[in-house]
């Protein structure tokens, strides 16, 4: 029981910080491409229970959990009108960009932060400082892993907006008619897809190996800072 509350603990925090940076940074550059309305809506803040959906966010990832299913989620989207950014076509790939592009930003800032601590406490740290280890760690794996799995070029995912401000125009409309079914293809893509061909999961085969080779390339850099602190 201790050493679930200690997981949970060190994965909560991370979690947040990574969705709350990641829905604000959306925000924050469709302020500086024109459009004001996460603005006036209040949502360019850093206040979690501003972005947290009770149902994408708490319930679902929880239940997958339960399930021991892939576990995937969401926030409250950032209102984004794409109509008032000076340039609608590239302006919501660059909104799009913003979110993953902050978290692998955190991800970068946690590996600093990682190399510090590990290099001041030793390889034998326990306590706050194991504690700060550990958080650290998944706060990078997090990162990444919310960074790449926005990427994907579904509906309503942040890749979906890059994919179609690179498509040719004519190609567009038909792209968009996909978005309502979006979330029905995100549940059979990610859900009914794996349980009934197992070996056929796309977090397992499509996400996680780019995961993971970035994981190391971040705790390398950690490891560069721990020596340099050592």
């Amino acid at each position: 029981m201790n050493e679930t509350l200690y997981l949970a603990a060190a994965l909560i925090v991370p979690l947040i910080i990574a969705i709350v940076f990641h829905e604000v940074s959306h925000g924050f550059v469709a302020r500086m491409l024109g459009d004001h309305t996460a603005e006036r809506k209040g949502r360019l803040t850093l206040n979690p229970v501003r972005h947290v959906d009770p149902v994408g966010t708490l319930l679902v990832p929880g239940v997958l959990a339960m399930l021991s299913m892939p576990v995937f989620g969401w926030a409250k989207p950032v209102p984004v009108a794409k109509n008032r950014l000076r340039n609608p076509r590239i302006g919501m790939m660059l909104v799009a960009i913003a979110g993953p592009g902050s978290n692998f930003l955190l991800a970068l800032v946690g590996a600093v932060l990682l190399g510090t601590v590990a290099g001041l406490a030793g390889p034998d740290a326990a306590g706050v400082a194991g504690f700060a280890l550990t958080s650290l760690y998944y706060f990078i794996a997090i990162n990444i892993f919310l960074a790449l799995f926005n990427l994907l070029p579904i509906p309503p995912f942040d890749g979906s907006h890059i994919v179609e401000g690179l498509l040719p125009r004519r190609a567009i409309p038909a792209y968009e008619r996909l978005r309502p079914a979006g979330f029905a293809l995100v549940v059979i893509l990610l859900l009914v897809v794996p349980y009934v061909f197992p070996g056929l999961g796309i977090v397992e085969n499509v996400i996680l190996p780019p995961v993971q080779w970035l994981l190391d390339k971040y705790i390398g850099i950690a490891d560069l800072v721990a020596g340099y602190r050592a």
